[in-house]
């Protein structure tokens, strides 16, 4: 099955953008039907997230997700297949001077880079520009391992690598400290180790304090960047914003409050591609009740 799957994305490759979105919607929305498990997680974190809207808002939001999502799994297609010319022209790359002007002076910085669901793509348009790393977790079947490796390492340039979480987080700051440039997804719920308890969305939230850690012992500046998966043929947009010159303030609860507020008012922007099928709010504080 999973080299049918794979084989499918190999050939919708082929297929330009514009026929390829429709038929990623399409997808999603059969996900949205079937897969139930997953549909009630994207409902419940809606529901955390954004109490003011109605039910029948809300179930709207999350089949717009999922038709999102469908894209999302289809167009990996270009990514791990398609040629390096037709990824530059398809992925825009906007305000790039911020980290141009950081590599200019010979400052050391690092990504903070939420998960929205152009993410992926995104990343290896990056990685054909700067010497980077990433995290990477396993897959459980070889082949599927194997193709997920390959298709996010296709166009690395250099000393560009990707770590296991078995590898530790001091591998990733000896990393940014020699120049790599370090893709970092601070918004998953990696458990009580190594996190702490702050809003998101109003909720009590496991939330990791790696960003400013990484910020102080290599001593880099955090550049948010986002990227939008455009409407119909359009492509998508990765889009650097202002870097964090005054980060970390020492008080590591609130700069993970910064970055949940800035990761917040992302998503309010966007609240249809971020990654909603995550169980974000699964560790609950002491004497909580589970969520999912």
């Amino acid at each position: 099955m999973i080299r049918l799957a794979l084989g499918l994305l190999w050939l919708a490759h082929w297929l330009p953008l514009a026929l390829l979105a429709p038929l990623g919607r399409g997808l999603g929305l059969v996900g949205y039907l079937l897969v139930v498990p997953r549909r009630r997680v994207c409902l419940t974190n809606l529901r955390l997230c954004f109490p003011e809207l109605t039910e029948a808002r809300r179930r709207a939001l999350a089949r717009a997700h999922f038709q999102w999502f469908g894209r999302f799994v289809l167009e990996h297609g270009i990514q791990w297949h398609a040629s390096p010319h037709r990824v530059r022209r398809i992925v825009q790359v906007e305000d790039g001077h911020h980290v141009e002007a950081l590599r200019a002076s010979g400052k050391r910085f690092f990504l903070l880079a939420p998960h929205f669901l152009g993410l992926d793509l995104g990343a290896v348009r990056l990685m054909m520009d700067y010497e980077a790393c990433g995290m990477y977790t396993r897959q459980k079947n070889r082949v599927l391992d194997a193709a997920v490796l390959a298709g996010r390492m296709r166009f690395a340039i250099g000393r560009t690598r990707l770590f296991s979480r078995q590898d530790g987080f001091r591998s990733i700051i000896r990393a940014v400290r020699d120049g790599l440039v370090f893709f970092y997804m601070p918004d998953m719920d990696l458990g009580p180790r190594d996190s702490i308890f702050v809003p998101f969305f109003g909720v009590s939230t496991a939330t990791i304090t790696g960003p400013s850690r990484l910020a102080q012992l290599a001593d880099a500046v955090p550049v948010p960047v986002v990227t939008r998966i455009l409407p119909g043929g359009a492509g998508y947009r990765v889009k650097f914003l202002e870097p964090w010159h005054d980060f970390p303030s020492g008080d590591p609860e609130a700069d993970a409050r910064r970055v949940n507020d800035f990761i917040e008012a992302q998503v309010r922007e966007l609240p249809e591609q971020y990654y909603w099928l995550h169980k974000r709010f699964k560790t609950r504080p002491p004497g909580e009740a589970r969520l999912y």
